[in-house]
């Protein structure tokens, strides 16, 4: 990748004071698909579905061709694709209109402490009404989910496994293809939350056999307000509604209705088109440069600067060995939201909190952490201003003695 070439695609980076480095939260977004999406609202600014005319036929064409693309990113059928609000929606349309409808008191629901909040506190919700067992797969010394931890909480009573690819915290990639199979050999389904790998790296949906996976278009260039639910043609068909409205329905009488096949009836109401034609078109840019290259230079610039902060006295990573290019670390003594503000100052976009992941920031045992984060525009230039900056941060901090 030619990445000085490269940036110049993002507007953002335009400000060459600005590091970004907080992609696990939101990504920058590159010209074509801004692009893509005023072309819409310049040139056709119209609904979907509805219009008998040209401009909402050519509307309805670039709407559908975004849900093309989805699919073949991942390799699912087309009619496998729902678009909803980001993955948050996905993640609770599957519990809400799954979990509630087939779950029982008898039955157990596996998830784990690595969860964002959007995976977990459906399922505690699922939980809380129907009474299946909320079962945590215990983590190892390193903070992962191995199959041999996720083997000890599997049984005939497992009916949803809730588990996330990458976590967004300690940038772990899960065996998420073997503990598919296992899961699929006691009955159970599984959703996966995707939002940390779809952007970073290669996802076959037949090949690993998920039930359900769910990503969002903010993370992966493209823009918020739109996210992805795959979930097998066969799940979806029996799956009710949760959401009630125009362009979902079939036939409608005066106490009853019909709905349409999936993905329709749980796309109610005016879609996300501007949205859905700039995810195509970041799925576009994405496959131009291609996620292997895109996940190997990240892991590239994880590595780099993790063995530049291990030379730093009173600095914490929490996960040095991570596959992705996440680092979670602490100044120690130094609470990270007074860290945050040093590192703004130096014009550094990061992260400090619990990542809206509270479980695995208990687990721990700290109050919040920092947070770096890398993606395709990033580059050593960038992880160096980093390390400077943070080598100064820790001797603010120490002289100000803390």
């Amino acid at each position: 990748m030619d990445l000085f070439k490269l940036k110049k695609d993002f507007p953002v980076l335009s400000d060459k004071t600005l590091t970004y480095l907080d992609t696990a939260a939101s990504s920058l977004k590159p010209k074509s698909v801004i692009k893509a999406m005023d072309e819409y609202y310049e040139k056709y600014s119209v609904n979907v579905h509805r219009g008998v005319y040209n401009i909402s036929f050519i509307a309805t064409q670039k709407y559908e061709s975004a849900r093309e693309k989805v699919s073949k990113f991942i390799n699912s059928q087309f009619d496998e694709i729902v678009f909803t609000r980001g993955a948050s929606s996905a993640l609770n349309l599957v519990a809400s209109s799954y979990g509630l409808n087939n779950l029982t008191a008898k039955d157990e629901i596996i998830v784990s402490e690595l969860e964002h909040h959007s995976q977990v506190l459906p399922w505690q919700n699922v939980s809380n009404i129907t009474k299946a067992k909320l079962v945590y797969v215990p983590l190892n010394e390193e903070g992962r989910i191995t199959i041999e931890n996720f083997k000890k909480v599997l049984n005939e009573n497992t009916k949803v496994v809730a588990l996330n690819y990458v976590s967004n915290v300690m940038g772990y990639i899960a065996p998420i293809k073997e503990i598919i199979s296992l899961s699929h050999k006691v009955g159970a389904v599984v959703t996966v939350d995707a939002a940390q790998a779809a952007p970073h790296h290669n996802i076959d949906v037949k090949d690993i056999d998920c039930d359900f996976l769910s990503f969002s278009g903010h993370k992966m260039l493209g823009p918020t307000g739109i996210g992805i639910l795959y979930g097998k043609k066969e799940l979806l068909q029996k799956m009710p509604p949760i959401e009630f409205g125009g362009d979902m329905n079939d036939n409608v009488d005066k106490f009853e209705a019909s709905w349409k096949d999936t993905p329709y009836k749980f796309e109610t109401g005016t879609p996300p088109i501007a949205e859905a034609i700039g995810l195509g078109a970041a799925i576009d840019y994405l496959e131009n440069i291609g996620l292997d290259k895109i996940s190997k230079h990240e892991k590239e610039l994880k590595d780099y600067t993790v063995s530049k902060m291990q030379q730093i006295d009173g600095i914490e990573i929490y996960n040095p060995n991570a596959e992705t290019g996440i680092i979670s670390f602490n100044i120690k003594g130094v609470h990270p939201h007074d860290a945050i503000t040093f590192f703004d100052g130096d014009n550094i976009c990061m992260r400090a909190g619990h990542h809206c992941a509270q479980l695995v920031i208990k687990w721990l045992q700290v109050v919040a952490t920092l947070r770096v984060s890398f993606y395709l525009y990033n580059t050593t230039e960038d992880c160096d201003k980093f390390i400077n900056s943070l080598i100064n941060a820790q001797k603010f901090f120490k002289e100000m003695g803390f």
